[in-house]
């Protein structure tokens, strides 16, 4: 199986470089300067020259408070260039592999969120992946949408670095409590691609339960569980002499540009019941990232 990769020095997209030394399929992982999803032309001209069976698209505009005043970028990444791909796939009879996320979801719901669950999103990010997912849909047969939340990964920015690099400054944190979700490693999500392109690659296109699916991690939690969690594992590991004082505050004590979901929740039924993919463990994955760091710190 040929699979390209876009946005290869993302959280996840960096992740298939690790995959593809060991893999029985050939990979093409691409990062912006090689391959500008905002560009249908480069698309076309990379894709024919390429000849994917699947293209994994993990490109994003993922700065959320910055979205906010940056909508036509935004859109052009999330929306229109999703769409370009997906147009692109369709020529060349490839699948693809949308990555989105929670944000298409207004959250304010008491119960995890299903696949089938309305769209309401509150922000330009989710609205532009909104609009991404419904380009990709409409313009390609053979797509699998994945949702998924709170990714964390020993690359790029997130909250596990964040909490490690403030830990290392400060005696004290205050972390949101109020709002619920699950860690998802960026590990766990290019293994779970890796798990469908497996399913793409041994049936007939026919019998692919196409469509769009929710994956996060196992358990759900908030902010606040997740930092005591990785102050725990990292002064165990040694990558901090001590933990902060964690002070547990409200969202509304810490106001952003762009409104943060209070449920982050997603059901992942779905996925295990047409792919026999479980829930990711996040703790697992958050000791294997940490000791990441700590090779890379040392």
């Amino acid at each position: 199986m040929r699979i390209l990769v876009t946005g290869a020095n993302g959280q996840v997209g960096h992740e298939f470089k690790a995959i593809a030394q060991d893999s029985k399929h050939t990979f093409e992982c691409l990062d912006r300067s090689q391959l500008d999803i905002t560009n249908e032309a480069q698309i076309n001209e990379c894709l024919n020259r390429f000849m994917p069976d699947l293209v994994i698209n993990c490109a994003a505009y993922t700065a959320v408070d910055k979205a906010e005043n940056d909508v036509d970028m935004a859109y052009a990444i999330n929306a229109h260039g999703a769409g370009h791909l997906a147009k692109a796939c369709k020529a060349i009879d490839a699948a693809m592999i949308h990555i989105s996320t929670d944000y298409v979801f207004a959250g304010d719901t008491l119960s995890p969120y299903k696949e089938n669950d309305p769209t309401e999103p509150t922000g330009i990010y989710g609205a532009s992946k909104l609009a991404g997912e419904k380009a990709v849909a409409k313009k390609l047969n053979k797509h699998i949408i994945l949702r998924t939340a709170w990714v964390f990964g020993a690359h790029g920015n997130n909250f596990v670095k964040t909490m490690l690099r403030l830990g290392a400054e400060r005696d004290q944190l205050g972390v949101v409590h109020d709002q619920l979700g699950a860690p998802t490693s960026a590990k766990g999500i290019a293994e779970c691609c890796m798990a469908i392109a497996e399913v793409i690659d041994n049936r007939d296109p026919d019998d692919v339960h196409w469509g769009t699916y929710h994956f996060c991690g196992a358990p759900y939690s908030n902010w606040f569980e997740f930092a005591e969690h990785i102050f725990s594992a990292a002064v165990t590991l040694g990558l901090l002499d001590k933990a902060p004082k964690l002070n547990s505050i409200s969202s509304d004590q810490f106001p952003t540009p762009a409104k943060r979901p209070s449920n982050s929740r997603l059901k992942c039924a779905k996925l295990m019941s047409h792919f026999e993919i479980a829930p990711d463990d996040w703790s697992n994955q958050l000791n294997e990232v940490l000791i990441e760091i700590s090779k890379k710190d040392a």
